[in-house]
This record gives structure tokens, sequence and C-alpha cells, in this order.
């Protein structure tokens, strides 16, 4: 099973219907919905922004920063900047022409319903369903042989602002108990709280704090879970650094009915915010896993029988712990609380599942495109491991056990293949996934037949099917009926040459019939990053810009996971310039194809894709029209500072590395803007809660490319309210954002 935390942002891709028909270029828009001029509004300048200079010695290197005061986000000053950037900015976006259009097309698209595929637990079904009348989506359950669902939990009822927000939920094997994550402003930051399924009523009494990274574990007897807590607080009650925090947690057990004070420590935490601690227990109790991950490069396997009482003690005092490594310190913790090293100091990453007293694992240990191994606890030894299913030409995805085979996702040419292998790890058969797409989550029982999982593509809205593991026979669970005519729309992929001469593919989606003028509107999103994979999916704002003319392109840039380990590698550390430098070739191959011209293309990326586009506008700002950077990472020199940088610190590496501060120094968005050039239009989407990646990022640079800015184009920061790394989960203000985005690129490519 895949259980890594992941701290990349996918994008909401939300649902979409037909409406919208394509506009010709009208020309300098006049008027909008707020009855301003958008050539009166260009005429005023931003709001000002105090210059206030700090000089920085890193490595022999000055660092001269006039903008650090925005890195406090809690000060009145910087409230009241940021309030006058988003009233700036959204005084442009109202002025739009064609934007209530946009607002009422989005609504049109956005509320529908849909349901997720199912977990069974007890004989229920539990799913999340979306309705075209609800902001938000709700839990429920009904019995597996049975057509009535109830509602489990409701996140309309949390909060009369519709702020506060639900993160996982995880049923008890017996489908009594649901554990669930509240969130406020859709934050990280959680609260863990289990809730009667009878009654759909809390305990009252599990609520676990600290939260933020957890999800639980439950024991087979459902009385009890094991979970993530990550502390605020010392013992002695002094605050945790922010940028530390990750490095504090550990693993507890909580049993049901108990206050959480009375959780017993069963996995201390690394002391290193680059060492993550995840735990698992086995579906037959035997096996607790505790993951420690480092990064996105390398996982170490900790196990422990708890059919064996773990030993007394001693535990490790600080004394003994003084001057040891991460690694070293939390081997030693480890096999004082009882656990025995599965894989440990391995370049590789693991992600178990269990069937039977054996572990499955997918992992890239001698094998960047992936293998399985079969270990035996028993016999851990790594001479005792057995490979099932060998390395192959395409990246494994994703193991599962379901209805004792393995069901295998790999990747092939950036789209998802589905196969049965039996345990010895013979492929049975290849499901059928009704052509080129994007597997969703894959949801089955090791014991049971039966698999669900959603497929979708460009232009196939996602279903959720029901196949049969044993005989391969499908069907369709739950159908979202989206009236789209996707057959207007073809799909191709390309390969291009990036600057060093590798190969690079592209997903390419246009109108059918689409001559090839070289004056189009596109965009072009991407990624490329901890090994994330960008797979042919639907998404409702990828249909709405082609109805309105567009051509959308995603490439599968180095850093993503499309082509295995050896591709992410290629695109982190120090080799962190190939992702952009894969970015810009894809670019200017839609310019020599004819597909646009720089006048007409934009760019578009969240989080790490942030980091990407504003890489991309900085280095070659000639080649784009319009950005849109969604709650980006842009000061590389001192990311690692705030929210959760320093568990991204394998993958980036730090400024206070002397060894990795120049190329890091040398690529960092922020500081490769230089006064007095012509930029791109920018809109920079801003969340006032995101906890993940700090919002001082997006302030920065946009301050200090207002300053620089030597040409017309606007520079804008829009700041959504309530709302975390991911956005808000409200429909209304994803119906706003996305009509503000879209209004932006209208404008700005003269649609």
């Amino acid at each position: 099973m895949k259980r890594t935390i992941l701290a990349y942002l996918a994008l909401v891709a939300t649902l979409t219907a037909p409406g919208l028909t394509a506009c010709g270029t009208s020309g300098v828009a006049k008027s909008g919905g707020s009855g301003v001029s958008l050539a009166d509004l260009s005429q005023q300048p931003p709001p000002s922004t105090a210059r206030v200079e700090v000089r920085d010695n890193l490595h022999g290197t000055e660092i001269v920063d006039h903008y650090q005061w925005l890195e406090d986000g809690k000060s009145a000053e910087t409230t009241r900047w940021a309030d006058a950037q988003d009233a700036y900015a959204r005084g442009f976006l109202n002025a739009v022409p064609r934007r209530d259009e946009l607002v009422k097309r989005f609504t049109d698209l956005f509320y529908l319903d849909a349901v997720s595929a199912p977990h069974e637990r007890g004989g229920r079904f539990f799913y999340t369903r979306r309705h075209k009348d609800k902001e938000k989506a709700i839990v429920y359950w009904k019995p597996v042989d049975g057509m009535s669902e109830q509602v489990v939990i409701d996140p309309h009822k949390m909060s009369a602002d519709g702020s506060v927000s639900v993160g996982g939920w995880y049923p008890s094997w017996d489908g009594q108990w649901i554990a669930y994550r509240k969130k406020a402003n859709n934050a990280d930051e959680a609260t863990l709280h289990v809730r009667n399924v009878a009654n759909s009523v809390d305990s009252g009494v599990d609520v676990i704090k600290g939260a933020k990274y957890a999800y639980a574990s439950w024991a087979p007897d459902s009385r009890s879970f094991f979970y993530t807590h990550l502390p605020s607080k010392l013992a002695n009650g002094e605050a945790i650094n922010v940028a530390e925090r990750p490095g504090h947690a550990e693993v507890r057990h909580h049993f049901l009915g108990e206050s959480q004070d009375n959780d017993s420590l069963v996995f201390p935490h690394t002391g290193s915010p680059k060492a993550f601690v995840s735990p698992w227990l086995t579906r037959d109790g035997r096996y607790l896993v505790v993951y420690v991950q480092h990064g996105w490069n390398a996982t170490d396997l900790y196990i422990r029988d708890m059919h064996v009482k773990p030993p007394p003690g001693p535990f490790p005092s600080p004394a003994d712990l003084e001057g040891l490594d991460t690694a070293e310190r939390v081997a030693l913790n480890a096999k004082a609380f009882g656990f025995t090293s599965l894989a440990v100091g391995l370049p590789a990453t693991f992600e178990l599942d269990y069937f039977r007293g054996l572990f499955y694992a997918r992992t890239n240990l001698d094998a960047p495109r992936y293998r399985v191994l079969e270990i035996n606890p028993l016999k851990p030894a790594r001479d005792d491991w057995r490979e099932v299913v060998a390395e192959g030409e395409s990246p494994i995805e994703s193991v599962r056990i379901v209805g004792g085979h393995l069901v295998i996702e790999t990747l092939e040419n950036a789209a998802s293949m589905l196969y049965v292998h039996n345990l010895d790890g013979e492929r049975i058969r290849r499901l059928d996934l009704m052509g080129i797409g994007s597997l969703g989550e894959i949801v089955g029982d090791e014991d049971k037949d039966d698999i669900y999982y959603s497929f979708s593509s460009f232009d196939k809205p996602p279903q959720i099917f029901r196949t049969s593991v044993q005989s391969g026979e499908s069907e369709v669970w739950a159908k979202v009926d989206i009236p789209v005519d996707v057959s207007k729309y073809d799909v191709e992929q390309v390969w291009y040459p990036s600057k060093d001469g590798t190969k690079v593919s592209m997903f390419i989606v246009k109108r059918r019939g689409l001559q090839l003028t070289g004056d189009h509107p596109t965009l072009l999103y991407g990624y490329g990053g901890f090994n994330y994979s960008l797979t042919p999916s639907y998404a409702s704002s990828v249909v709405t810009w082609l109805e309105l003319g567009g051509v959308y392109a995603v490439p599968n840039l180095r850093g993503g996971g499309e082509y295995g380990e050896a591709w992410h590698k290629a695109g982190m550390l120090g080799q962190k310039q190939n992702v952009f430098d894969d970015f810009i070739a894809a670019a200017e191959y839609l310019i020599a194809n004819k597909y646009t011209n720089a006048q007409r293309l934009a760019i578009r990326g969240g989080s790490n894709g942030g980091l990407l586009v504003g890489a991309a506008m900085t280095q070659r700002p000639d080649l784009f029209k319009a950005v849109i950077c969604a709650v980006p990472l842009l000061d590389m020199v001192r990311y690692q500072l705030f929210g959760s940088g320093r568990t991204w610190i394998p993958e980036y590496g730090t400024a206070e590395n002397p060894a990795q501060f120049p190329y890091l120094h040398a690529y960092s968005p922020y500081h490769r803007i230089r006064t007095a050039t012509k930029y791109p239009a920018l809109l920079m989407m801003a969340a006032d809660s995101d906890d993940r990646v700090d919002p001082m990022h997006a302030r920065k640079f946009t301050a200090k490319l207002q300053h620089a800015q030597a040409g017309p184009a606007p520079v804008l920061m829009r700041v959504e309210r309530n709302a975390g790394h991911g956005g808000a989960d409200l429909v209304r203000q994803t119906v706003q954002s996305y009509a503000d985005q879209y209004a932006f690129l209208l404008w700005q490519l003269g649609m």
C-alpha cells in the first residue's frame, strides 16, 4: 500500500460541463462586471511597499533583501499590505468583461453529484458524495447488500461560515467507528476525532490534538489505533519552532474512550525534520510497521511483532543519544521500543502490503522503475528477500493485494495501466481501462474479490468501476453524468528535446480539427518534483479552457515520477535546473510547431509548480504573456525556515549547506528578479491560512516584482480567505477562484 506522507500540491480538478463558446480576439477590454474600465485601472500603480534593506552573508556571498519584513505574516503592517494587494488585484479581475459569464459557467459546472470509490468495513460501504446543492463533500455509509445510505460526517454542520473542513477519514475494521481529521480554514493543522457510525455522534472523549499528519491505523478488534502525533510544545511547555516541528513527530497508541493524555508512546521522534515517522498496523494486528521517511528518496522500515512483549527498557537517555547522527539515534530508540530493522540505510523507497504473514514491497532498490519483493518478517535478512515482480520497461506506480492477488498499476508513457498477478508474480491479465488515462485511488481488501477505482482522462469524465480480480469482469459502480461533448477534442502525446537533448513527453489537448496557425491561446501547466506524476485526467477547468478556444499542454518534466526514480533524481537537488529547462523547452516546442506564440502563451503551476513557473518567468520573461502562480515556493535561500520547509530539504537541498547554496541561489526565482526588466503579467494566488508553504513567498515575490517591472503588464496578488495550501473546500470559493484566473487569462491573452 502506498503510505508515504506527500507534501506536494495537486491542484483541485473539479468536474465540468459545457456552456462557454470560443471567442475571437476582442482587442483591449473597455469595461467589465465592476463597471470600471481596465484602461483606467491600469493607470493606477500597485499599493506602495516599504523597502527595508537587510544584508546577509552566506558562504561568502552577500544577499541583499528589501522585503524580509513581509515574512512576518502576523504583523499588522504585513496584514494591511496583503489586504491592499488583494483589493488592488480584485479590482482588475472584477473589471474583466465576461467574468460574470465565467462565474455562471463555473457555478453550473462545479455543483454536481459525484461519489468516490467505496471502502468496505464490517459489511458497510463508506464513501464521499458531492451534491449539486451542497458546498462540501459528505461522508456516507450504506450496507454492502443494501441501497439506503446514511450520513456519517457532514462538514456543513461544523461551522456557520463553512471554514471548518474534514481531512482524511478512517473507518474501523468492524465498521462501527470512524476517525476523521477536522481542520480550520482547510489548513494542514488538524484535530483527530472519533465518531460512532450508528448514530453519527462523536465520542467526545477521543480527541487527538497535533494530528497534522495523523491517520488512524486501526487494530483488528477496532478498539484502538496507532497514529502520528505532532506536538506543538515541548514537555516543559516551550513552543516548538515551526520549521523544526516535523522532527518531533512520534507514533502513539490510542484506545477508544481514553484521553489523549493516556496514549502510550510506541516510537519516539527522530529529532530531525528531514526524517518523518508514520505507522501502519497489519490487518491481522501481528506487525506494527513504522516508516521513517527521508524525503522522497529513501525509506527506513522498522517492525515490531505485536505478539511479543516489548522490552521494559532501559530507554536511551539524552546522554546516550548525544553525538549520534539521525540514523544511529533512531536505530537505538527503535531497539529500545521493541522494533527490529527491516530495511534501514538503503538508498531506496519502500511501500508495503501484507498478506498471510508475508510483506510485499514496492521498491526502487536496485530498480529505478520499481519491482516487487516478498519479505518474510520471520526471516528479515536481505539475503532472504524474494523478487516476485521484476523491474520492467514501465514504472510500477502502486501495488495492492486484493482478493489474494497483486493488483499492480504501471505507467506506460505517463498513462495508467492495471494488471493482476498471482502471488508468485505471474501476470494473469490486464484490466480494461477504457483507453489512455489515469487511475484514481485503488480500493480493495486482501480477502475480497472486488476492486474499486476511478478512471478518467482529459476527454473522459471520471467514473467509478468495480472489477472482479478473479474473472476480470468489470462494471460501472457509480457514474457521473456530465453533459460535455468530449468528442470535440483531441488528445495527443508528443516528444520534444530539452536543452541537454533529453527527450520529454507532453500531452496536448485541443479542439478537433484545430488548424495550427501559431496564434491560439495556450495554457501550459507543469509540476516536476517530489516523484509526482502528471497523467491524463479530467478537469472542468481544462474542458472550459478548450470551450473558450484554448489549447492545453502538460509536459512530463524531470523531477516527476512518470518514468521512474531516475527521472525523479534528474530533477532534484543540484539537477533542479533540468526541470525548468524541460518546461521552457515545452514552451518553445509549442511556439515552433505553431500551436501558439509568446503573446498568446500562459503558464500555470502551484506549490512546487509555483516554483516552476516562477523560475520560468524570471529566466525567460520574453517567452510568456501571462503567469498564474499559486501557493508557491520562491525564496529558495530561506524556504527551509518557514512552514514545512525542512521536510523538503532532501528534495531541494538547503542554503545552509555551502555545497548546495550555489545552485539554490542561482535558480531561486525571488533572487533572479532584475530591476528595469519587462516581465509577463502575473496573477499570484495566495492563501491566508497556508501552513505548508508559507505565504511569505507570494508576498515577497509580488513586492519585488512590482518594484522591478519595467513593462506595462500588471503584477497582482489575490488572497484566498479561510484557505490552506489546497485552497478552500467551499464550491462557491472554487467558482470565484477559477473565474478570477480565467478572467485574468482572457484579459491578458486577448480572448
